[in-house]
């Protein structure tokens, strides 16, 4: 027989392939391409970003500066209506506010560029001065009482002071260069050395505070003791011992109160109750769940219309919630986290005893207060009357909370690293040679007839 007929340009292979089924051929995807892949490279770029020598000053510095002006932002959305209810100007809570962030920035400023050693050189006078201004507020005449507590001092007009506000600075600048000293001297094992005279001090700063009757405040004052011990490595046994001393305290000083025992009763309560005792944690509540996922709008709170009171003060998160939803109360709480973070990452890198003392104590002294004021406004904790830090109205407040974040700017510009790379960004070349060099530039160049370039 003849042979088979080949078709032009095919091969003797591709007819007899004609009518077989081609087996399936597996396709590799090139390495780095997968899901995975790129989850893992993204963690790692992550990671890289987080363990850059200057991280914690930008979050610090960054979170710090956000809250602030979200801050001002709700103070004058939530004081509004307050402000024009006293027959003032809408803006009123909002320019005294305003005129403190901007003394607030200086004093941050310059707490931010002065050296540790000049911090550790000012404990004991601002203590000195401190424990002064907190006697004279129990002088009658001159301290002034606000809501049943007698802690303000009049400056004149409209202005007041909060003494106790400084207490939580003093604490912590006095209690971290008293502890490193001793650190120094390996005295830190002995109980006395580690409770004398830190523990009478800090009883006589609480003492002082509970005089006016400011639980909230000596509450913060307490979370920064037990955060210095726990930072100076305390037993476990004298740190329990401690705590469940201070708690004692804590409960005779509520059971012999009328006013903090409602204050206590009013924990998860939904209605306003007896007498509208609650009236203000549920309102509160009201506040947030009327906000819905992202709020109502700037200015379109209705618990501000006089229903929820202190709106602009100690439940401003409320406000904030209704207005902004929980949008705008999730990034609050991821700013405050992400400043908890950074100071937590400055106290931990640091060699410096005075300074990882120091940084432990501010972080947990706005860590602390933060989650009382959230709490409370969500209704997880009695109300406390404590301000939100960096955010709540009160120039008294705003003024030393500002001060310490300077302080932890000024530490995270402290470490090695981050020294080394900011000196790195520094130009080669001082102002003066830029500015000769430049003008010997301009003397060769040709002088061109005029609108030729």
């Amino acid at each position: 027989m003849p042979a088979k007929q080949m078709l032009p340009g095919r091969r003797p292979s591709a007819v007899k392939a004609q009518g077989r089924k081609r087996p399936a051929v597996s396709v590799r995807r090139p390495a780095g391409r997968g899901p995975l892949t790129r989850l893992r490279r993204t963690q790692e770029q992550l990671r890289k970003a987080w363990d850059r020598p200057l991280t914690a000053y930008y979050l610090i510095f960054g979170s710090s500066l956000l809250i602030t002006v979200l801050g001002l932002v709700m103070v004058y959305s939530a004081s509004m209506i307050k402000a024009l209810q006293l027959g003032l100007g809408d803006a009123y809570f909002f320019k005294k506010q305003f005129l403190a962030a901007l003394i607030g920035t200086g004093l941050m400023l310059v707490a931010s560029r002065m050296p540790v050693k000049l911090h550790r050189a000012l404990s004991y006078p601002v203590l000195a001065g401190t424990l002064f201004l907190m006697v004279l507020v129990q002088v009658p005449g001159i301290g002034v009482a606000i809501n049943g507590n007698q802690n303000w001092i009049s400056l004149g007009g409209p202005f007041m002071l909060q003494p106790s506000e400084f207490g939580k600075l003093a604490l912590i600048l006095w209690g971290a260069d008293l502890l490193a000293r001793k650190g120094d001297k390996a005295l830190l094992s002995q109980w006395k050395h580690l409770l004398v005279p830190l523990v009478p001090v800090a009883f006589l700063l609480l003492g002082l505070i509970m005089l006016g009757g400011d639980m909230g405040t000596a509450m913060i004052l307490g979370a920064i003791l037990f955060g210095l011990l726990w930072l100076a490595g305390a037993p476990t046994r004298l740190f329990a011992g401690v705590l469940v001393f201070a708690g004692v305290i804590v409960a005779l000083l509520i059971k012999t109160s009328p006013h903090r025992m409602d204050r206590l009763e009013c924990l998860g309560a939904t209605d306003p109750g007896k007498n509208d005792l609650c009236w203000q944690a549920v309102h509160g509540i009201y506040a947030l769940a009327s906000g819905g996922w992202f709020g109502s709008g700037l200015g379109a709170s209705v618990e501000k219309w006089g229903q929820l009171p202190e709106a602009h003060t100690d439940f401003i998160f409320a406000i904030t919630g209704e207005e902004l939803g929980l949008a705008g109360t999730l990034s609050v709480l991821a700013l405050f986290a992400a400043l908890g973070y950074a100071g937590i990452r400055v106290a931990g890198r640091t060699e410096d005893s005075f300074v990882r003392f120091a940084a432990g104590g501010v972080t947990t002294w706005i860590t602390a207060q933060a989650v009382i004021n959230i709490g409370a406004v969500l209704g997880l904790l009695p109300i406390a009357g404590v301000p939100l830090p960096l955010f709540s109205y009160g120039g008294s407040a705003l003024l030393p909370t500002m001060f310490a974040v300077g302080l932890l700017i000024a530490f995270a510009r402290e470490e090695p690293a981050a020294r080394a790379a900011l000196a790195m960004r520094q130009p080669k070349t001082g102002w003066r040679r830029t500015g000769l060099r430049w003008k010997s530039m301009r003397r060769r160049v040709k002088k061109r007839p005029s609108g030729e370039r």
